[in-house]
């Protein structure tokens, strides 16, 4: 049960109470500024880390680092517009929680909640078959490895392979197991996150620092989007928080600004980590370069490979885990909107794990590929485009009543942020046409 509170001590900037029953009393329920940063940071922190080596090893440290920075600020101002868009819709229609979806479709109304839906579904699908590619890649070479195999396994083994043990995981396990999983494969991937910064940082070369290529630099804008993207969980944070718009915004900084940190780090360590020479000798002609790739066979040494592979596989085993539960509550929300009985659970899992897998198996190459396609498309939408449509209209609508601002600037800060998203879209769909012409 949820209530509105005022204390006569203190002003309450909360907009609602969380109040639950204990015993025979309501006891309050507040959310922590503590566990709303972390569920920010990790929500954040998934399998996008492992293609900004890629994306900004043409461009150099430093420029990549500046590069970094500018589209954590930009996901940062839209996280606070879907966050005041999330707290004026929970006060205007008189609800302590609104979905994502929800929100949208109350704001936009019916096609903006059609478009919303179909971008969730485009990134949700999208990223599943980057995972499945690069996850069964990895997970081909460990096993070639282990069996002491010269020739790699076929890709569409690896691919298939990960799918089927990660999603059986999922179908067989009980949601409590899955978690408390997930729980172990997040630690791993904390401790090789550490153990690679230590042992790597050996391995950094301080000539690295000197190369800069500031025209190669907008290429990783839209890898960097996607690894900085933490947009869906937003509103969880607005209801756990209370509307208290101080703490939110508290929380939506301080959570994104540590993989913020970890990013930077990662970035400079790995591209430090690789010489020109590995490039040179290992590049066989590729579009695009995975200095990953080189540390995981051993280029800068047997342990930081291992520990690169480890980092790698859990690193997109947890963001598959996390991806695969956003389908699933997105169809079990479609099908009791629409009154659809699910036969089975198996045809749901189905749905969610064939179409990613099948994808995988016919383009074993694609994941920098689904990765850039999501950065553009679904994340300036999603992160971008309707975040300030939301905002816009609700501060037009409701100029005369009483309206909580996280985000300063006024409609400039809006134009800005509408401006940057079409203009990224724009350069893709310009790229595209130039690269098929």
């Amino acid at each position: 049960m949820q209530t509105a509170i005022k204390s006569h001590e203190e002003q309450n900037t909360r907009l609602f109470s969380n109040l639950e029953f204990d015993g025979k009393q309501l006891s309050h329920q507040p959310g922590s500024v503590l566990g709303s940063t972390a569920l920010v940071a990790g929500t954040t922190v998934g399998a996008g880390i492992l293609a900004l080596p890629a994306v900004t090893l043409p461009s150099g440290i430093v420029p990549s680092t500046a590069l970094l920075i500018a589209v954590w600020l930009y996901t940062l101002v839209s996280g606070l517009l879907i966050a005041e868009a999330s707290v004026n819709t929970m006060r205007l229609a008189g609800r302590p929680s609104v979905g994502m979806l929800a929100m949208i479709e109350n704001t936009l109304g019916l096609i903006g909640a059609r478009v919303a839906g179909g971008t969730y579904l485009f990134l949700h699908y999208a990223l599943l078959v980057a995972y499945t590619t690069q996850g069964g890649e990895i997970l081909g070479n460990a096993i070639a490895n282990l069996l002491g195999v010269e020739n790699a396994v076929p890709a569409w083994v690896g691919t298939t392979v990960f799918t089927l043990v990660f999603g059986g995981i999922m179908y067989f396990g009980r949601d409590k197991f899955v978690e408390k999983l997930n729980s172990v494969f997040v630690a791993i991937v904390l401790a090789s996150f550490l153990g690679l910064l230590l042992l790597a940082g050996g391995q950094v070369k301080t000539t690295q620092f000197f190369f800069q290529n500031w025209s190669a630099v907008g290429s990783a804008v839209s890898v960097m989007a996607v690894a900085l993207f933490y947009h869906n969980i937003v509103p969880v944070v607005v209801t756990q928080l209370e509307g208290d718009t101080s703490k939110i915004r508290q929380s939506i900084v301080i959570g994104s600004a540590i993989p913020l940190i970890m990013f930077l780090a990662w970035n400079a360590v790995i591209l430090g980590s690789v010489s020109p020479d590995m490039v040179h000798n290992t590049g066989n002609g590729q579009t695009i370069f995975d200095p990953l790739e080189i540390l995981r066979s051993g280029g800068a040494g047997e342990w930081l490979g291992v520990l690169v592979s480890i980092f790698s596989e859990f690193a997109i085993a947890t963001s598959f885990i996390g991806f695969v539960y956003g389908l699933l509550d997105f169809f079990q929300e479609i099908f009791l909107a629409t009154q659809i009985q699910l036969s089975s659970r198996l045809r749901l899992y189905s749905m969610i794990l064939l179409p990613p897998m099948s994808f995988g198996v016919i383009n074993p190459n694609i994941f920098f590929t689904a990765l850039d396609y999501v950065g553009t498309f679904s994340i300036s939408v999603l992160g971008g485009i309707i975040p300030v449509l939301m905002t816009w209209k609700q501060r037009h609508q409701h100029s005369n009543k009483v309206y909580q601002s996280l985000v300063p600037g006024g409609k400039a800060t809006l134009i800005v942020m509408i401006s940057l998203a079409l203009a990224i879209i724009g350069k893709q769909i310009w790229s595209t046409i130039i690269n098929n012409s």
